[in-house]
């Protein structure tokens, strides 16, 4: 279950920013927040759409006051899944950008399946607004398996890596 006291400061944040939408996912919990109300597909699933004020459902084709959230609870992708069966940590995107293995195009990559990280191992690099992030882990293990391709745009909490602590 999702903290509805943080969900509605995320909606403050994003009215207050010059963003169009934000996607969040934490803990098998995914939260979309949109400005402008999703295209529709003829044969896209639907989808339901609730009040960030009142958290009720809204009627499709009204405007809420505010921007509307869609809450999708319990959704566990395959790789969650997988790795909570193995037993394997998930290392995830502290943010939105692009994925980089190395610090060059040219340059070895900062970590490989089958290698040892220990707390403080640069294991990639998130490039955001034009801004290069190294990314550290924050737990030893080996390297199981990458989940994400160089210079793959990634979003917030999405798995990375996925590191067996044994």
């Amino acid at each position: 279950m999702i903290d509805l006291t943080f969900v509605e400061s995320l909606i403050r944040a994003l009215d207050e920013s010059s963003l169009d939408s934000l996607e969040l996912e934490r803990g098998g919990t995914r939260v979309r927040l949109s400005k402008s109300p999703p295209a529709s597909h003829p044969l896209a699933p639907a989808q339901q759409q609730f009040s960030a004020t009142t958290g009720m459902p809204v009627a499709p084709g009204t405007e809420p006051t505010m921007p509307a959230v869609e809450s999708v609870e319990g959704i566990v992708d395959g790789a969650d899944a997988g790795a909570m069966q193995e037993g394997l940590l998930e290392v995830t995107s502290p943010m939105v950008g692009t994925f980089y293995t190395a610090p060059s195009p040219d340059a070895e990559p900062y970590v490989e399946v089958g290698q040892r990280v220990g707390n403080g191992t640069v294991l990639c690099i998130i490039e955001a607004m034009k801004l290069m992030n190294e990314l550290e882990s924050e737990v030893e293990g080996t390297v199981a398996k990458i989940m994400v391709e160089n210079a793959q745009p990634v979003e917030y909490g999405q798995v990375l890596f996925l590191i067996d602590p044994s």
